[in-house]
């Protein structure tokens, strides 16, 4: 049976490849090229394929469940704690904590060692487009780089504020970010820290036509990808099959939901708010089945921008996560 439905997707596949140059020419102006309309229908028979078998029995593979401390608010020393007492073996540390810690990187491994957390990424922050900022924006990514090495970690996460306000970026703009990363992977790289990309909304790389735009300027060698699942639907994608287009250049993800609309704004389809998993719109059942597909090794990091709703606290979302990855999805941590 499941050898028959394979047949039927491929069949169903090589029906779209021949259709794809019609459909790739009315789809021109919602920004989806061919090759895209290629990816997404082969990603789309390889997900199906691997979802005959079902979750009935926990997906071997080398992915690894870290937890981000940003749902704390910059109280990194709870958010060890916590994070810790829950049974995650990783985390995800922001820029807040260069500060404090800078000279002095050997207490906050200390800490983390006695929780016996690994640095799983560090949010090193914004990217700047500028030219006349280049220079500046990579010695703090270099700086950063240096201080994660010191930690016992090996990567950085790159996010951006360039997204013009009153216009869509244009493909220049979205080139020149993958060039500043780029040369900023290539020096954290001397350092022995791979640079990842963060896709996100009300950034450069908001929808999946421009993430793909910038995800092609990257050169493997320096950049790779951080795959956001909730920015990745909310700015209209699937990222079940984002997981698969971009498999050699995925370097980890943030598993997080995405709940729209929300109950109390059902007037405003475009408003959003980011919950625990299994609360919202992201279809997570379907990305751990494109991870295991792939034979995905790395990290995904299940992060929750803040506490959801008034009453609950950042440690009790964080055993609401636990459980959605161990019970539900029958993933151990």
């Amino acid at each position: 049976m499941k050898q028959q439905l394979i047949s039927l997707l491929l069949n169903r596949q090589r029906a779209s490849d021949h259709l794809a140059p019609a459909l790739a020419d009315s789809q021109e102006q919602t920004g989806i090229n061919r090759r895209q309309f290629l990816q997404a229908a082969g990603a789309s028979a390889l997900v199906l394929a691997a979802g005959v078998d079902g979750m009935a029995t926990p997906p071997k593979s080398g992915l690894k469940i870290a937890y981000s401390a940003i749902t704390w608010g910059g109280n990194d020393a709870q958010a060890i704690t916590d994070i810790s007492s829950t049974g995650f073996k990783g985390i995800q540390l922001r820029a807040n904590a260069f500060g404090p810690y800078r000279t002095k990187p050997s207490e906050l491994k200390a800490l983390l060692d006695q929780h016996g957390l690994q640095l799983a990424m560090f949010s090193s922050g914004n990217v700047e487009i500028d030219p006349a900022k280049f220079q500046s924006t990579i010695d703090q990514h270099v700086a950063h780089a240096s201080f994660v090495k010191a930690l016992g970690g090996s990567a950085i996460q790159l996010t951006n504020s360039a997204r013009p306000k009153d216009r869509l970026p244009t493909t220049e703009e979205l080139k020149r970010l993958a060039t500043v990363m780029n040369e900023i992977g290539k020096q954290t790289a001397d350092l022995g820290v791979q640079a990842v990309y963060h896709n996100h909304m009300h950034q450069l790389g908001e929808t999946p036509a421009e993430i793909d735009v910038i995800v092609q300027a990257m050169k493997p060698k320096a950049m790779r990808l951080l795959l956001d699942i909730a920015h990745f639907k909310q700015g209209g994608g699937q990222p079940e099959l984002a997981v698969i287009q971009y498999r050699d250049i995925i370097h980890s993800l943030h598993l997080k939901d995405t709940m729209s609309p929300l109950p109390d704004r059902p007037e405003t389809p475009s408003a959003y708010k980011f919950v625990e998993l299994g609360r919202g719109n992201v279809n997570v059942p379907a990305v751990f089945k494109a991870l295991k597909t792939i034979n995905f090794n790395g990290w995904g990091i299940i992060e929750l921008d803040g506490v959801p709703e008034p009453g609950r606290t950042a440690l009790q979302c964080a055993q609401t996560n636990k459980e959605y990855i161990t019970q539900n999805l029958k993933f151990p941590l």
